[in-house]
């Protein structure tokens, strides 16, 4: 069996560059799948498919090639880099992008599709930096599950390794693509979805446990409060209130522990203070960024909309905030339970943006704003925390820097191509009636507008969140993880969720769980093969 926390040695004391000719090449090609895939698929089925387990696939089958030119991607470092870069395109071209140039062509304003996609790329990009600031900081930190990073790594690990870590996780991988694709036919009837929730169970492995425990409670009240209370939480803007008091409590937390010095104790620690410095710079950039874009933006906006110069103050400053708060939720969820709710967070701040009585155009080009950002920040969280994992979890923190920093290029050219194809691309999608469905969401909720009974209920259960988060704290994120739930409609998930976590106890009374244990390599398989599957499914549009 595979020792706890095993992990592959460092091979030499300099990372491979993402700039190097061959792997260049082959970042930008894949670059390109991902960003095409992306938007291919965002606007067929409104998903967006986890690229980072077919980036490592790609490279491992690339490094597998009797050419010396393949021989380099042997490295898991290289590979690495490569599914860094699919990863990034994929999420920037379809979330990031597409679906925020979208919701002003839906509202009857193409005018400002070319200020939006400016705005989306000066937002993801931000969030991208943020997260290189703040990643292994006390907000974020490195040893943090983030469980579909741990999956990523463990797949390139197997991969590189062989052996038991191998045979582990290709089983996981066998049963995740047999749940998912509902290879036990009857079995899953009572999924509702046509397959048993594979990631999500084992998901339940690699999170955090509380917050793992909040986020299948509140699946699981979202799809029986109606059966069984007559309750409509949707209708009711229950999940929103929740997430807008638990958000604003996550915030607060958040920047108190950024201000806070470390403890005498925490301070001698190599490292530990320059970490929580980190922290406090990488907010103040973020939000200072945010201003200037905002600034940027709102010039645009505020001639588009005749808003006046207070309403125009008053925008560029709720977009910022909204940006920073929209990404501490995406992230954390991320960093916890490996779900972000990326769509459900940016409607919160649309609804928001109504209450507050932005005109219309203007609400949906700060929808835009938020949306492009929180996926980027999730995306590339996962994504250093699969090079953490592989490069020996920051025993050596140069080499652990050094990659890091190669990473950030590899994800930055991903970003780059999706900007590219979207730019070039975006008004054929439109003008065949191709629309993220996500996007018509948004700009119907703006068409509808809110009605004073839901300013009732968004205050009341925003009490709630922030109560729940408050008595969680902040290495628990209740209320976030609960809110989460809340706005996702998935029973299964539910469930295998709450069942994971019981076997993960029941395993921990007979030994302890760590990264790279077995039983956390088999559930990594599972997410694999769940992704695997899901790729599979929407490219080709198996059932």
């Amino acid at each position: 069996m595979c020792e706890p926390g095993a992990r592959a040695a460092t091979p030499s004391a300099v990372h491979p560059s993402a700039l190097e000719p061959r792997t260049l090449v082959v970042t930008l090609a894949v670059a390109v799948v991902g960003a095409v895939i992306g938007t291919e698929i965002v606007t067929a089925l409104g998903v967006t498919p986890n690229t980072s387990i077919i980036g490592v696939i790609l490279a491992i089958m690339l490094s597998r090639l009797p050419l010396a030119a393949c021989r380099p991607f042997r490295s898991i470092h290289r590979q690495n880099l490569v599914q860094t870069s699919i990863s990034a395109a994929t999420f920037g071209a379809a979330n990031s992008l597409l679906v925020p140039v979208a919701i002003p062509v839906l509202l009857g304003r193409a005018d400002l599709a070319g200020p939006m996609l400016l705005g989306a790329t000066l937002g993801m990009a931000i969030d991208l930096a943020m997260l290189y600031w703040l990643f292994d900081t006390p907000l974020f930190p490195a040893r943090a599950p983030w469980p579909l990073g741990v999956a990523t790594g463990e797949a390139i690990l197997a991969g590189d390794q062989g052996g038991t870590r191998s045979r582990l996780l290709t089983a996981g991988a066998a049963l995740g693509v047999l749940g998912s694709s509902n290879f036990f036919g009857s079995l899953s009837r009572w999924t509702g979805n046509g397959g048993l929730p594979a990631a999500a169970f084992g998901l339940a492995f690699l999170g955090n446990a509380w917050a793992l425990g909040m986020f299948g409670a509140g699946l699981l009240v979202r799809a029986y409060a109606g059966s069984l209370a007559g309750v409509d939480l949707n209708a009711a803007l229950v999940p929103h209130g929740v997430m807008i008091g638990a958000g604003i409590a996550a915030l607060g937390q958040a920047v108190a522990s950024a201000l806070k010095p470390p403890a005498p104790q925490e301070a001698r620690l190599p490292g530990r203070a320059q970490a929580a410095g980190s922290a406090r710079l990488g907010l103040r950039r973020g939000f200072a960024l945010y201003l200037l874009a905002g600034s940027a933006l709102s010039l645009i906006v505020s001639r588009a909309t005749a808003m006046s110069w207070g309403e125009t103050a008053g925008w560029v400053v709720f977009a910022a905030v909204a940006c920073i708060a929209a990404e501490l939720i995406v992230g954390l969820s991320a960093m916890h339970a490996g779900w972000f709710p990326a769509f459900a967070t940016t409607l919160v701040f649309l609804l928001l943006a109504l209450l507050l009585g932005f005109p219309p155009a203007a609400a949906g080009v700060l929808a835009g704003f938020v949306a492009a950002g929180g996926p980027a920040f999730a995306d590339a969280g996962f994504d250093f925390k699969t090079g953490w994992y592989i490069r020996g979890s920051g025993r050596d923190p140069a080499f652990e820097r050094a990659g890091r920093r190669q990473q950030l290029l590899a994800a930055s050219l991903g970003f780059a191509t999706a900007v590219v194809l979207v730019a070039l691309t975006e008004h054929r999608y439109f003008a065949a009636g191709r629309f993220p469905p996500v996007a018509r969401v948004y700009a119907a909720t703006i068409g509808g507008g809110i009605e004073p009974s839901g300013t009732e209920h968004l205050v009341a259960w925003a009490a709630a969140g922030a109560l729940l988060q408050a008595v969680g704290g902040p290495t628990r994120q209740l209320g976030i993880l609960f809110a989460t739930g809340l706005l996702i409609l998935n029973p299964a998930a539910g469930w295998a969720v709450l069942a994971g976590l019981a076997m993960r106890t029941w395993f921990a009374r007979r030994r302890p769980l760590a990264e790279g244990t077995a039983a956390t390599i088999f559930a990594a398989g599972l997410i694999a093969g769940d992704a695997v599957w899901a790729f599979a499914a929407s490219l080709l549009g198996l059932g």
